[in-house]
Formats: C-alpha cells, structure tokens, sequence
C-alpha cells in the first residue's frame, strides 16, 4: 500500500535567512472505483482506508443500502515505474449488479446543480426520517469535540495538509476518525466504517469535521441517518438550506467555548 506522507525539498524562508530542507507532505493519488470490471469514477485521496471510502461513497450515491451489497472489493493490476502495485484501482463486485455509467456525482461540488435542484435530488434518495427523539448533546460536551478530533489526526501532525472527521456518541466518546486529503474523502471513509460495522442509520451519533460544512457533507451526514454535525469553520448556504429541510442539526464556527447553531438548536442541552 502507498504511504499516505512523502518527503519534498523545499527552501524555507524566515526573518533569520533561508534554509535548503525536506518537508513532510500528505501523499495525494487517484483512486478509480470500478464496479464489475467497468470504470465508475476517479477521486483524489489519500490511500489508506480505501475499502471504507469506497463503501461510503457508494452508500452516499444510493449504489448500495448495506455492507451485504458487496460481494468482494480487490485491487486490479496497476503498477508504478518501479513496477510496485500503485493500489490506485478498487474493483467492487455487486451482489447485484445494476447499470451503472460514468457520470459526474452530487457529491461533486463543480457538479453544477442549483440549489433547488441539489435538494430535490437529495429528497429522492434520503433513506432515513430524522427521529424526534435522538439524544440530546450538551453544549459543553460539543465544544470539546475539535479538540477530540485534532488529537487524533496522526497524520494531519506529520503533514498539516489533511481533513478529517469523526463520529462521537452524544457523551463526546469517539467511535472512529478518518483522515484525507479531501474532506468528502474523509467522510466517505468514516460512513463507510460505519457501514461495515452495522451503525446505520446512526441516529444516536455525532459527525464532527475538521474544515467547513459544505453542502456534500451535509448529504452525507443526512444520508447515514446522523442527526447532529458540527464543523470548525463555516456551513455554505445551501448546507443550511439542506440541514434545515431535512431536520439535521448543524453547528458551525466550533472554537473554544463558542459556537453558531443553524438549525436544529433544540437536539442541544443549553
């Protein structure tokens, strides 16, 4: 498997002069995702949990509704100039193949869908109705919860260059954390953890991410039955709009002790 950190020389400059060294960076590579053989999509990712982003991503699109969907996931032949296996090529098999053809994904942000047409398209593949009844997550217990993430962001310590995401229960326990290069990765890599242990809909759960809610994590979140997000930096408009629609509790500008509540104020204990 790739190493998901790799070194680069790069001049540092400062007020003291420069310096010739190597830096750590986060290792960005492709990842095609083919279903029975035929090419479905490439993302950029960071390699590792490979298996649980390709769940996640695929459960995200409405291509599978569980874990049993899949009958086996390996990876194709795919050598670099060193002749070692890239891992760049995941081929899933279905239990049940459905036709399937290349296409750009609502989880791709240049996707080019208005508002109105993102949340309708949304409607039509939400799986699970928010409860009313999830549990409550103190406030306090919610401000504690990027800090609980970045302390378990290994590789983001090595590189400063990765996204990541977290599920919490309502007392501010982590179940699990996922880290990528990109943050829809991340969250793919997490649900798709989610899936393979047999957590959906995760109506008793938190999601915490490390950049800002945009409208593709707050499908994601939707879509896995989670009824409370919180992000460190800002939500996008139709994030809000989305959340709101589907009574998702979304929480952002998480720093310290204070946080904005855009929608769903009443799932939290003041």
């Amino acid at each position: 498997m790739s190493r998901v950190t790799a070194r680069r020389r790069t001049l540092r400059i400062s007020p003291s002069g420069t310096v010739t060294r190597p830096d750590t960076l986060a290792v960005e590579e492709p990842l095609e995702i083919r279903t029975g053989g035929q090419s479905l999509t490439i993302t950029m990712r960071t390699p590792g949990a490979d298996i649980d982003l390709v769940h996640g991503f695929l459960y995200a699109e409405g291509i599978i509704d569980s874990a049993e969907d899949i009958v086996s996931a390996r990876y194709c032949a795919g050598t670099d100039e060193n002749g070692q296996n890239t891992y760049n090529v995941l081929d899933i098999q279905l239990r049940t193949p459905v036709p399937v053809q290349p296409r750009p994904f609502l989880t791709n942000s240049s996707c080019g869908l208005c508002g109105k047409t993102a949340l309708d398209e949304v409607r039509t593949r939400i799986r699970y109705a928010m409860p009313a009844d999830s549990p409550r997550v103190d406030v306090h217990t919610l401000a504690k919860l990027p800090d609980e993430l970045r302390s378990r962001q290994q590789i983001f310590d090595a590189t400063g260059g990765l996204h990541a995401a977290g599920l919490f229960t309502p007392e501010g326990a982590a179940l699990a954390v996922r880290e990528d290069i990109g943050r829809h990765n991340a969250v793919d890599k997490l649900v798709g953890w989610a899936i393979r242990e047999n957590l959906l809909p995760a109506h008793d759960l938190v999601l915490m991410v490390s950049g800002r809610a945009s409208f593709e994590l707050v499908q994601k979140a939707i879509m896995a039955g989670i009824p409370v997000m919180g992000a460190v930096s800002a939500p996008s408009s139709l994030a809000v709009d989305l959340a709101a629609d589907a009574g998702l509790t979304l929480v952002g500008f998480l720093r310290g002790e204070t946080m904005n509540v855009y929608t769903g104020e009443d799932r939290l204990a003041m």
